[in-house]
């Protein structure tokens, strides 16, 4: 039987899958090493989470499961690698049994927290998204206390606390401009526009871009632009550029993306909601281009989250226009009182602290004030 006053020193954190679960879920992983927990990070054997988790092994044990989305019609497949990832787990957490298990959103999260619900052990869940995603949302009767981004996501969970987005650490330690352009290989004084589709890059946005761009650099001709295409249109995007002869820093995929958005003045992107956290803890005025099929178009909803408040501009892909954008991103590197505006919104979305706060939680900290939701919930604020 659980012992419920004890602390949990052993935790699990399911976070594979894409960058927007996989890097908040670091994030929560340091700090509670910090507090001398022994963390398990628990992905998918995806080339990007392999990836990126490989600058923690050392840190975190890696526990890698082969869970499968559920996408069309895919019952059996998607049946089969849950069955096997929950097997798995099982067999993991008999060896290394956890206090809790915290899931980041993704089907690469279910198994455990199903693993961890028969070993007895605490289960959360971080939902990162103004809308909830599938998996967390078949969770969140399941688990003990909800963690949310923004503060109407709903999910029928026993507690939701608003806690805010957790980012890596290095997004809250200062920098200069001019400093993260040296080290990046740009000029320090002149603007620079940062073009990237996520973690997994945006073929899209890379379209949209490079037709912006003569129009860019014909209005501020010392413009730089800095471009991240992903993988799959590296090659295809650096000829563009050459072809046009446009001086831009074009890279497949970026580790310090602090340096990035500390370097930019504004910045092109999806809207997924890590990268929103990121822009928001740098005050990195944005266009967001949502992603126009993610499931339950959430990635319009978080974008149209961030346009309300000020913070950010949105275009949708299907009618996204290269002179309307361009106007658009001339006008927030031309007028410093716009992009001082959407900075000063920026602010209210960043929260330093979500993180700690978040492992305070798992380890039995004292919580916010509780307030019961309309559907007689209980949501933190």
């Amino acid at each position: 039987m659980r012992n419920e006053f004890a602390t949990p020193k052993n935790i699990a954190i399911a976070c594979g899958g894409t960058g927007g679960h996989l890097f908040p879920g670091i994030a929560i992983a340091h700090e509670l090493a910090r507090r001398e927990c022994d963390v398990t990070l628990i992905v998918s054997k995806k080339e990007f989470d392999q990836q990126a988790v490989a600058s923690v092994a050392g840190k975190f044990k890696i526990v890698s499961l082969p869970a499968v989305g559920l996408t069309g019609k895919n019952y059996f497949a998607f049946g089969f690698g849950l069955t096997k990832s929950v097997l798995l787990a099982l067999r993991h957490f008999r060896k290394n049994r956890p206090d809790a298990v915290i899931a980041m959103g993704g089907f690469t999260s279910v198994a455990p927290v199903l693993a961890g619900k028969m070993l007895d052990a605490k289960t959360y869940l971080h939902e990162s998204n103004s809308i909830a995603g599938r998996a967390n949302r078949w969770l969140a009767r399941l688990i003990d206390l909800a963690f949310v981004y923004f503060p109407s996501t709903t999910m029928r969970a026993k507690k939701i606390e608003a806690l805010g987005m957790p980012v890596r650490a290095q997004f809250s330690k200062p920098m200069r401009a001019a400093v993260a352009r040296r080290l990046l290989g740009l000029e320090e004084n002149a603007p620079v526009l940062l073009i990237m589709g996520g973690s997994q890059g945006a073929s899209g946005i890379n379209d949209l871009a490079l037709n912006c761009s003569p129009l860019l650099r014909e209005a501020i001709p010392n413009l730089q632009i800095l471009h991240l295409t992903g993988k799959q249109d590296f090659e295809i995007v650096q000829k563009a550029y050459a072809a046009q002869n446009c001086p831009a820093v074009v890279r497949a995929f970026l580790n310090e993306m602090d340096l990035a958005l500390t370097a930019s003045d504004v910045a092109i992107s999806r809207a997924g909601a890590s990268s929103l956290a990121e822009f928001a803890a740098t005050r990195l005025p944005a266009v967001l281009i949502p992603y126009p099929t993610a499931a339950d178009n959430h990635q319009f909803h978080n974008a149209r989250a961030f346009v309300e408040s000020g913070a950010a501009r949105m275009f949708e892909q299907s009618s996204a226009e290269p002179h309307t954008l361009t106007a658009e991103l001339i006008d927030i590197i031309n007028n410093p009182q716009r992009r001082a505006s959407m900075q000063q919104a920026l602010e209210r979305w960043d929260r330093p602290t979500s993180a700690s706060e978040i492992a305070d939680r798992i380890l039995g900290r004292p919580t916010r004030i509780e307030l019961p939701t309309q559907s007689g919930e209980i949501r933190t604020v």
